[in-house]
């Protein structure tokens, strides 16, 4: 009954937010950035809290069951991503997007490249909403296993519930709804991942033994190269860990944060902010898994209860046993601030490429502010339903699925769509429209080919398969941009 007290108080701070929330929607800039007027703590909370996901909670932590030290690849991936985002491109962003008055990501390329028809926003807004639904649908899946993991509820309900009290919240408040609650669901995480290694390592009883007593488990557990050494295998493995840095380097629903913030003054204070927040989440997150491992491990259980699939489970068995009732819920409540985090971000994200970029600029210009409001409300539901869907048919359909992976590939695809296009529009003063176009094009081709097809080819699928599919079609989408750019470049 603890555990559900503190979801109940949980799930009340949220219906409060999106309540107080509503007062402050007036118009379309309120709803989907915020008036342009939050401070560097809400946005740095709210584009980590938004980066991490049940990735964070589920994925990271069964990673770091499962290949140990070697999960510290994605930390160093990630810590490095959010320093060149808010080091290297937030400021320069920031002022461009304001220059153009633009509150969306289609809203800002279609102004920064001049473009004379509306083939860009279009590809732009399509392409988002198609990542979006997959990624918000690996979240209601992960909510569904979330609950199925902690409170023993059917995994369809548990989704179900997860659903409906994110799109409640977020169909009424917005972006500032979005944001309020990422500050509050960030302090959650935050408190819970750091909570939960330093406790129970304190419950093992030969600490002193615990370095190696875990290389008695498999001494690859303790190489950062992971069994066998610096092969080429071992070398494509951590490439693909580290990579998934590259999404914070223009993911719309982590860029369209800058938008939102009042001056380029705050970014400086705000960087400081995210860097720590990621590295504290992320190395407690490895390090959860690394002790679970050894604690369930040294208590006799199966190993296939922590291994493949079920790694994701390492985080709630360490909870369940090291915890009474009452603290287990603030971890329930911590998965799904990770989860519902990144849900509301991402349904803004969508719902603005659809109200925002296609239909107000491209179909109806002339429609009135309270209609488009009214509008981006029904969206905002519509695409939850769809994902809702996706969710369901992906659990049955696909049982052997990892949150880990399906997670990713949700945010692959929206990086390797974005991302390089946002680094030439900063940093490629010739990239034009029909680059912009190509670039765009190509990753968004590139994440499935590298994803399905590529592992299958004889001989190097395996190495491609390893390196996972962001890379190869974010290096592709960049010399994609570059090249298409000189070639339809006018003569001076």
């Amino acid at each position: 009954m603890d555990k559900y007290i503190i979801l109940i108080l949980y799930f009340g701070a949220l219906f409060l937010i999106g309540f107080l929330a509503s007062k402050k929607i007036k118009g379309l800039k309120d709803y989907y950035v915020g008036g342009k007027k939050m401070n560097y703590w809400m946005v740095a909370f709210s584009a980590r809290a938004t980066g991490e996901s049940s990735w964070l909670l589920l994925g990271l932590t069964g990673m770091g069951a499962m290949v140990g030290v070697k999960a510290f690849w994605v930390v160093v991936g990630e810590v490095l991503g959010v320093a060149i985002a808010w080091f290297l491109m937030a400021r320069r962003f920031k002022r461009l997007s304001d220059k153009y008055d633009s509150i969306t990501i289609p809203d800002y390329l279609e102004s920064h490249f001049k473009s004379k028809s509306s083939l860009l926003r279009i590809i732009a807004a399509g392409t988002l909403a198609i990542f979006v639904t997959i990624y918000v649908s690996a979240q209601i899946d992960a909510t569904g296993a979330a609950f199925e993991s902690f409170l023993g509820w059917n995994y369809y309900t548990g989704a179900l519930v997860g659903f409906v009290i994110v799109v409640a919240y977020i169909f009424s408040g917005g972006f500032i709804a979005v944001a309020w609650s990422d500050v509050f669901q960030g302090l959650i995480i935050l408190l819970g991942l750091v909570l939960l290694p330093v406790i129970a390592f304190q419950t093992i009883e030969n600490r002193g033994d615990f370095v190696s007593g875990f290389g008695d488990i498999d001494p690859s557990l303790l190489s950062i190269w992971g069994e066998g050494g610096p092969t080429l295998f071992n070398i494509m493995t951590i490439g693909g860990l580290a990579f998934i840095g590259l999404g914070f380097l223009g993911s719309p629903q982590v860029f369209v944060r800058f938008m939102s913030i009042k001056n380029e003054a705050e970014i400086n204070k705000g960087r400081w902010v995210a860097i720590a927040f990621t590295l504290i989440t992320d190395s407690a997150a490895v390090l959860i898994g690394i002790v679970g491992r050894y604690v369930f491990t040294e208590a006799g259980q199966d190993p296939e209860l922590i291994m493949g699939n079920a790694a994701q489970n390492v985080l709630p068995m360490l909870v369940d046993k090291t915890f009474s009732t009452l603290i287990t819920g603030l971890f329930i409540a911590a998965v799904l601030s990770a989860i519902m985090s990144t849900v509301d971000s991402l349904l803004v994200v969508a719902s603005s490429a659809v109200t925002r970029d296609y239909y107000q600029k491209i179909k109806k210009p002339e429609v009135s502010e309270k209609s488009l409001l009214r509008m981006s409300r029904m969206v905002t539901l519509g695409i939850a339903f769809f994902a809702l869907a996706i969710a369901l048919i992906v659990s049955v359909t696909t049982p052997e699925r990892t949150i880990f992976w399906f997670v990713i590939f949700g945010w692959s695809g929206i990086a390797g769509t974005f991302c390089p296009v946002i680094i030439l529009s900063l940093f490629y003063k010739g990239c034009n429209e029909k680059g912009a176009i190509a670039s765009m094009i190509t990753g968004f081709l590139g994440i499935p080919f590298f994803k399905f097809i590529a592992p299958t080819i004889p001989g190097i699928g395996i190495y491609f398969g390893e390196l996972a599919e962001l890379f190869p079609a974010f290096a592709l989408g960049i010399l994609a941009g570059v090249l298409v750019s000189r070639l339809t470049r006018k003569p001076a």
